[in-house]
């Protein structure tokens, strides 16, 4: 009989994250940091594209920002780096599914959370210390990106949270769906690279270009650069992150359970 391989997928990667966080703690958390690390490479090298396209022409420089920053899930996926936004989905699905107990997925969740700005906040770090942000003005996508992200409204983080984790997992669930290497690259590109040049939020790319402008040492440049406005926004974007997730994976493992012909 045909079995789903939505539900094979979840419970595969469901197991083999709760095994590798109680075997090896700082293996998990090692994978974590990594995921993290790679968002802001490629928040790196959109910033910097972005910021030479707008001498260009300033509708180039946010096209260019969106389209580098997108390979960073793909490295996440192809390395098999743990992601929190990813997460959500496939331990939401997996506690539907009773692949995994509900306290492990939260555990597996607070902890990948927290390593994932621990590899954004070593990155920046080491950035700032390598001098190339040194060059950035008040002119940079950075600071603009990350001053509209402080000054939007609880209630408009939230939504963009969960708008930009629904793309987010656009990719995901296409990735565990999909065989060939190259389509999968092109699907991830594809919807990371929407929610971006949107403008959504999602609280792991906020921490790594939240960390440069700190590592920067230019957070005069940034209005309401503050601890609880920082807080404030991750929270709200870490929520609506959450739920965006949860719709993708209870909405897959919902159209999967008890199936037998029309499943994914």
């Amino acid at each position: 009989m045909k079995n789903s391989i939505f539900v094979e997928k979840i419970e595969y990667n469901c197991n083999k994250k709760l095994s590798l966080i109680n075997e090896s703690f700082s293996r998990y958390a090692l994978r974590s940091i990594f995921a993290g690390a790679f968002l802001t490479f490629t928040t790196l090298a959109g910033i910097f594209a972005a910021d030479n396209l707008n001498l260009i022409n300033n509708v180039l420089g946010k096209f260019g920002f969106a389209f580098l920053f997108s390979f960073g899930l793909v490295y996440i996926l192809f390395l098999n780096a743990e992601l929190a936004t990813s997460n959500m989905m496939y331990l939401s699905a997996g506690t539907y599914l009773k692949k995994i107990k509900i306290m492990e997925a939260i555990k597996i969740l607070i902890v990948c959370t927290l390593f994932n700005l621990v590899g954004a906040l070593i990155a920046s770090f080491i950035i700032g210390q390598s001098g190339v942000l040194n060059s950035l003005n008040e002119n940079s996508i950075l600071f603009s990106i990350v001053q509209g992200k402080l000054s939007n409204s609880n209630y408009e983080i939230f939504n963009g949270g969960i708008l930009a984790n629904i793309f987010v997992n656009i990719a995901i669930i296409s990735y565990l769906l999909m065989d060939d290497s190259s389509a999968k690259i092109t699907v991830v590109v594809s919807a990371v690279f929407m929610f971006v040049y949107i403008g959504l939020d999602h609280v792991i790319a906020n921490f790594a270009s939240f960390s440069l402008v700190l590592c920067g040492g230019k957070t005069e440049l940034v209005n309401g650069f503050n601890f609880i406005n920082i807080l404030r926004q991750w929270s709200f974007a870490f929520i609506g992150n959450l739920i965006g997730g949860a719709i993708m994976g209870l909405s897959y493992a919902y159209y999967n359970i008890k199936q037998r012909l029309y499943m994914d």
